[in-house]
């Protein structure tokens, strides 16, 4: 009789992390991730996540592994249950050509975990470190595809971002922000060249800056 080989076990993101952080004292938990550094256009989004123990979501997952429409299920998800606390922030595209992309996420990432409805204790952030990050931190280099806090807080930035270059979309419908959210694809290029730059479009980006146009619209 063929031997058979064992089961391999499931890939993705637990709360390994979180629950070391809570073995190590910690009470109230939160993952931090980020979404839109590289875009040309629109603001960095971010979110903190408190998860309660034993949280299970079928599907939950670094953002970056799912399709458009599972994001947004797991986002309503994630939205819809009180258990969860959530907190979406951004800095804005003033405030990224100010500071410089790394220096606003940052930002953005602290007012993220500082409007959470429980002050955390610990947060998890993904990522290299963040200096002088204002609440006790742990950096997680890949912490979307480890850590199941973070996985949740890059679903929230994410489908957060694009629901507003959607509705930027709509004030612009020239430039495609519904389908390329800001990033400098072909056809965004082209339409910066067409009909210059809007109010939000990052100035302090190269291919921005060096195409000298006037502020479109």
């Amino acid at each position: 009789m063929k031997k058979q080989n064992p089961p391999i076990p499931p890939t993705g993101p637990d709360m390994q992390e979180e629950m070391a952080a809570y073995a190590e004292g910690y009470h109230y938990v939160c993952g931090i991730d980020e979404a839109g550094r590289g875009p040309l256009a629109g603001p960095v989004m971010t979110a903190a996540v408190m998860l309660p123990q034993g949280y299970e979501l079928p599907g939950l997952n670094d953002s970056k592994k799912l399709t458009a429409h599972k994001r947004e299920e797991l986002y309503a998800a994630l939205m819809a249950d009180e258990r969860v606390l959530k907190c979406v922030a951004q800095a804005s595209v003033e405030e990224i050509d100010k500071l410089n992309i790394l220096r606003a996420t940052h930002l953005a990432m602290a007012r993220a975990a500082q409007g959470l409805p429980q002050q955390p204790d610990m947060c998890l952030i993904d990522g290299l470190p963040v200096p002088g990050f204002p609440l006790p931190s742990r950096s997680l280099v890949k912490g979307d595809a480890r850590c199941l806090s973070i996985a949740a807080a890059s679903i929230l930035a994410k489908v957060s971002r694009d629901h507003y270059m959607q509705e930027l979309a709509r004030q612009y419908p020239h430039y495609g922000f519904e389908r390329h959210a800001g990033y400098g694809t072909r056809q965004h290029m082209q339409a910066i060249r067409q009909y210059g730059i809007t109010p939000h479009h990052r100035r302090s980006f190269a291919p921005v800056a060096q195409m000298e146009l006037p502020l479109g619209f």
